[in-house]
């Protein structure tokens, strides 16, 4: 049994939360501002967004740290602040999970460098840049490591090193985005993806972000069709597409959809399913009703 299936129980599937980034633009953070200052300038609204993703089910709640390496804070003048931004997200995180005996994942989205031959990063400075981050999640208390919407399986690879060498105890878990014709941007297939990251010993691998609810779908269904072992599968679809709704986006899968995709998804053997871009808590809220009917 893998680190993560034994922290998690017995009961399939376990419900993740939902989107971070769009919840948070709803709540008033100003359009190409990082979320990640509110873990700094406003950790209120961040505890409010965790909290409605407890209220409404979710199991695990993800850090609000997704832009948390160096050269993603660096864009906004915060790297200097790397710590504090990590070790603070974790921290209001755990201030939810705790009384609700929830559990907290820690955040890594992608650097945003390629690494060579595409670009100039080394696999030895993409994990030294996942390894400061995740020092400060460690630091704030996270109880897995969440790598997530990858294109790379290099940059995977780099970022479950750096989860060995800063938390070697703790569950990893690797999320790549297929959003190019079930295919990552660099050309991995989600059943490539499930071989290389199970071989690697990481707990669970899967899908988050993409094209909406009915491809993902395909894309889980190709991830079972290669699972190996006791890894566990993840899928976190987008609630649909963004559409463009006066002055702003809205997406077009209601809480009704991604609840009758979740039903689709724990019938293909999926074991964590959640939200991803522009699902909030009424969406996982109605994935739990269908998922455990009372």
């Amino acid at each position: 049994m893998s680190r993560l299936a034994a922290l998690l129980g017995a009961a399939r599937p376990v419900l993740l939360d939902g989107g971070m980034g769009t919840l948070l633009q709803d709540s008033g953070l100003e359009d190409g501002a990082p979320g990640e200052l509110w873990n700094l300038e406003n950790p209120d609204a961040i505890r409010a967004a965790h909290t409605g993703y407890a209220d409404a089910g979710s199991r695990i709640l993800t850090t609000n740290t997704f832009g948390g390496t160096r050269p993603r804070l660096d864009m906004h003048g915060l790297g200097d602040r790397l710590a504090e931004v990590n070790r603070n997200a974790a921290q209001i995180a755990r201030s939810v999970a705790d009384p609700r005996g929830l559990l907290v994942a820690g955040d890594l989205g992608p650097t945003g460098e390629l690494l060579a031959p595409l670009g100039t990063m080394t696999p030895q400075e993409a994990q030294a840049l996942f390894a400061e981050q995740l020092r400060g999640l460690v630091e704030g208390g996270i109880d897995l490591v969440l790598v997530e919407t990858l294109s790379d399986l290099g940059e995977a690879d780099a970022a479950v090193a750096a989860a060995r060498e800063v938390a070697p105890d703790l569950p990893v878990v690797v999320t790549m985005s297929f959003d190019t014709n079930v295919r990552t941007m660099m050309g991995v297939r989600p059943g490539e993806a499930v071989a290389h990251l199970a071989a690697a010993g990481v707990d669970a691998v899967g899908a988050n972000c993409g094209r909406g609810p009915e491809e993902m779908e395909l894309i889980a269904a190709e991830m079972v069709a290669a699972r190996t072992g006791d890894v566990l599968l993840v899928a976190q679809s987008n609630a649909g597409l963004p559409q463009v709704v006066g002055d702003h986006f809205e997406y077009d899968a209601t809480p009704g959809d991604l609840a009758a995709h979740a039903q689709r998804l724990a019938g293909l053997g999926i074991d964590l399913v959640g939200g991803c871009c522009g699902s909030t808590p009424a969406h996982i809220a109605a994935m739990r009703a269908t998922l455990t009917p009372a």
